[in-house]
C-alpha cells in the first residue's frame, strides 16, 4: 500500500549505524525526517549527507530526528561514513538504516523493484503523532535542497503550534494565514478582523 499524506507512518524495527531502532519507540514530541538513497558511495548522496550533517544542529533545535535509509548492509554504511569523515572531514551524526530485506523501503514506497535499490530522493517528514505531514521525491540527477526541507519543517511546526497555514514563499517570522470561513456569517466577521485583505484571506502574526 502506498503512503499518503495525513496517514499513520508505517512502523519499523531496524538495525542502523547507531544500533537498533524502533520507529514507534521514539520520544514523544519528536518529529522525524526519513530520507532515502539508492546505495552507499554514490556522489550526489555523499554531498547530501554532508549537507544534512552541516544543518544537523538546526534540525536538533527544531526537535527533528534525521534518519537515512538504503538497502546496503550495515558494514557498507559504516565504511561509507568512515570514508566521508576521512576524505571530507565531516562526521555523519544521524543513524542510517541497513534495510537489506527492503521492508522499510517497500512500506514507504521507496523501492525501485527493477534496480533492486531504494529511490534516491525520497523525503518524509513525520509529526510527533507519527502522521506523515510532507513527502517529496527528487529525481536522481538533482540534489535535495536542505534549506527548503528546513523551511518546510519550520512551516509545519508553525502550523502545529499556531494552527495557522502559511502563504506562498513563507519564511519564518512572516505572517500566517487564518483558516477560511466555513459559514456566511463567519465570512462577514472575517473581513472585519485585523489583517483581513478580503473575507477569505486574513494574515495573522
Amino acid at each position: 500500500m502506498p503512503v499518503y499524506l495525513g496517514q499513520k507512518a508505517p512502523d519499523f524495527t531496524v538495525n542502523t549505524t547507531q544500533g537498533p531502532l524502533t520507529f514507534s519507540d521514539l520520544k514523544g514530541g519528536q518529529w522525524v525526517l526519513l530520507f532515502s538513497h539508492p546505495a552507499d558511495f554514490t556522489p550526489v548522496c555523499t554531498t547530501e549527507f554532508m549537507a544534512f550533517a552541516e544543518k544537523y544542529d538546526e534540525f536538533q533545535k527544531l526537535g527533528v530526528k534525521l534518519i537515512g535509509l538504503s538497502v546496503d548492509s550495515i558494514y557498507s554504511h559504516i565504511q561509507w561514513l568512515r570514508d566521508i569523515k576521512e576524505k571530507f572531514g565531516v562526521e555523519i551524526p544521524f543513524p542510517v538504516i541497513a534495510d537489506i530485506d527492503k521492508e522499510v523501503a517497500r512500506a514507504y514506497n521507496l523501492i525501485d523493484e527493477k534496480a533492486g535499490t531504494t529511490v534516491r530522493g525520497g523525503v518524509f517528514i513525520i509529526d510527533p503523532n507519527q502522521i506523515v505531514r510532507w513527502m517529496i521525491y527528487y529525481p536522481a540527477e538533482i540534489g535535495r535542497n536542505i534549506n527548503e526541507i528546513l523551511r518546510v519543517v519550520k512551516a509545519l511546526k508553525f502550523n502545529w503550534e499556531r494552527k495557522l497555514a502559511t502563504p506562498a514563499n513563507w519564511e519564518p517570522g512572516q505572517k500566517g494565514v487564518a483558516s477560511a470561513p466555513s459559514t456566511f456569517q463567519d465570512s462577514l466577521k472575517n473581513e472585519k478582523e485585523p489583517g483581513a485583505r478580503t473575507w477569505y484571506l486574513r494574515l495573522v502574526d
